[in-house]
C-alpha cells in the first residue's frame, strides 16, 4: 500500500470517529441521564409514581431508577398529591435540603392547582412554596404521562449552559451592570 493510499484511508476512519460537540451538550446529556428522585409521596399519586417504575412502564431507561431516600442525595423532587398546610414545612424542608441543581415535578391536579380541595387546609398548588419546572396534569396521573412529564423536564436540562446557571456563577462576583468594589 502507497504512502498516498495509507494517508486517505487514515483520513477516512478519522472522519468515521471524530465527535464534535459543546461542551454544555455532553454535561446535560450526563445531567439528563442521570437524574435522582427523592423518594417520597403525599396521596394517591404516589401509587401511580411508582407504578412507572415498574417493569411494564420503567422509568429506569432514562436513568432514573435510583429513588434517594435522602434528599441530599436527590436533585429532583416529585410532588406526587395533595399539600396540606400542615404538611408544607415538611415539603419544603426535603426541597430545602436538596443540593443545586435540584427540580420540581408537580404530578396531579392536587400538586398543580389544589385539585378538588379548595379549602382552607390545602395548598392550592405547590408553586405557592416551590418553584416548579413541570407540570403534569391529571387524576390520577397515568404513569405514562409522568414518563411524558420526564422528557419535558429532560428538554429543559438539555436547554441549560454551565455559563447561565445560578449554581456556577461565583458568589463574589458582580451582576451585569454593577461596578466591582474598590
Amino acid at each position: 500500500m502507497s504512502e498516498e493510499e495509507r494517508f486517505r484511508r487514515h483520513q477516512e476512519e478519522l472522519k468515521n470517529n471524530i465527535f464534535l460537540t459543546t461542551v454544555d451538550a455532553v454535561y446535560n446529556w450526563g445531567r439528563k441521564s442521570s437524574v435522582w428522585p427523592v423518594f417520597f409521596g403525599l396521596a394517591c399519586c404516589a401509587i401511580e409514581m411508582i407504578s412507572a417504575a415498574t417493569a411494564r412502564y420503567d422509568f429506569s431507561r432514562f436513568g432514573m431508577e435510583i429513588m434517594r431516600a435522602s434528599p441530599r442525595q436527590a436533585d429532583l423532587m416529585i410532588v406526587a398529591g395533595t399539600i396540606t398546610h400542615k404538611m408544607a414545612p415538611a415539603v419544603l424542608r426535603i426541597y430545602e435540603q436538596m443540593p443545586e441543581p435540584k427540580y420540581v415535578l408537580a404530578m396531579g391536579s392536587c400538586a398543580t392547582n389544589g385539585g378538588p380541595f379548595p379549602s382552607y387546609a390545602v395548598l392550592q398548588g405547590a408553586d405557592e412554596i416551590l418553584p416548579v419546572d413541570v407540570y403534569v396534569p391529571g387524576c390520577p396521573v397515568r404513569p405514562e404521562a409522568l414518563l411524558d412529564g420526564f422528557m419535558m423536564l429532560h428538554d429543559k436540562i438539555m436547554d441549560q449552559s454551565i455559563k447561565t446557571v445560578p449554581w456556577y456563577q461565583k458568589e463574589d462576583q458582580p451582576a451585569k451592570g454593577e461596578e466591582t468594589p474598590r
